[in-house]
């Protein structure tokens, strides 16, 4: 595997390999990966000739009060799990390589990204679109792979790549998750030991919501007011927000009729976890 840290050295490489006939598929990470970041590899490998990761906590996407300098790092474990799972490529630069000057430029995503996380997360969205149109322009992949765990960012990206023409086919992998149900996330390691058990919540609501959905329950209102109950019944979880919404424009749904996601965000303690059910739809 390769390891380069400069935005000329991975063009000159995904050059050659296009030169030779090959696909390129890009797998956009912030590090500290988990089986959900290998299983987006794993696709990548699925769709593509060569496959592409990279490292990087990108700073414009988090608010003034969340977690930058505390989020978790391990770049030497990280490439070492990437080239265990077949990655050809890993980029790894330094803030200064992605931002080397004053930033005039960004991209935004308008109506989609003021809803869920981003009501929120004021300015999240155009941190991400930024991030992620760079490294589409470094890259120039044919496929990028997102995880369905951040269904807002895939219906963001998706809808990005749409209105610019960029030409890259978006694909989404399913959440993965714990034995017990609790999905994976490079957060999960701020919880304790109390913490990690009440979280479970979070699937244990989205189960409730799928068990009414398969009798034939269309009532967006009754799914969410179901999930809340199953949440609000654990004392260590704070609701951000509950949603039912359609998985591409995010418009709030009242009756569902054949594609759904149901969304939410809580704080588990101190550390936001988000986790969702997608409905009528295969991955």
């Amino acid at each position: 595997m390769i390891v380069v840290d400069k935005i000329d050295d991975v063009r000159k490489i995904v050059k050659k390999q296009k030169s030779q006939g090959m696909s390129i598929g890009l797998v956009p990470t912030m590090g500290y990966l988990h089986e959900g970041h290998l299983s987006l590899v794993k696709k990548a490998k699925e769709n593509s000739d060569f496959v592409c990761a990279s490292i990087f906590v990108n700073p414009i996407q988090f608010g003034p009060n969340e977690d930058y300098d505390k989020y978790p790092r391990d770049v030497k474990r990280d490439v070492k799990l990437l080239e265990e799972n077949g990655c050809d490529l890993v980029f790894i630069p330094s803030v200064e390589e992605m931002y080397p000057n004053e930033r005039l430029t960004t991209v935004s995503v308008s109506k989609i990204t003021n809803k869920l996380c981003g009501a929120y997360r004021p300015g999240h969205f155009v941190g991400v679109c930024t991030v992620v149109t760079k490294l589409f322009n470094i890259f120039t992949p044919d496929i990028a792979v997102f995880g369905q765990k951040d269904a807002q960012q895939v219906a963001v990206i998706k809808k990005m790549v749409d209105d610019l023409n960029i030409p890259v086919k978006i694909i989404k992998a399913p959440i993965v998750r714990e034995k017990d149900g609790l999905a994976l996330s490079s957060r999960n390691i701020y919880l304790d030991a109390d913490e990690r058990k009440a979280a479970l919540v979070l699937s244990k609501s989205l189960k409730e919501a799928k068990i009414m959905l398969e009798k034939g329950e269309k009532n967006a209102s009754l799914i969410i007011n179901i999930v809340k109950e199953v949440l609000k019944q654990e004392p260590l979880c704070e609701i951000q927000y509950v949603s039912c919404v359609h998985p591409d424009t995010l418009e709030d749904l009242t009756t569902i009729d054949d594609r759904a996601l149901i969304a939410l965000a809580c704080y588990i303690g101190k550390t936001r976890l988000i986790d969702n059910l997608l409905w009528g739809e295969d991955i």
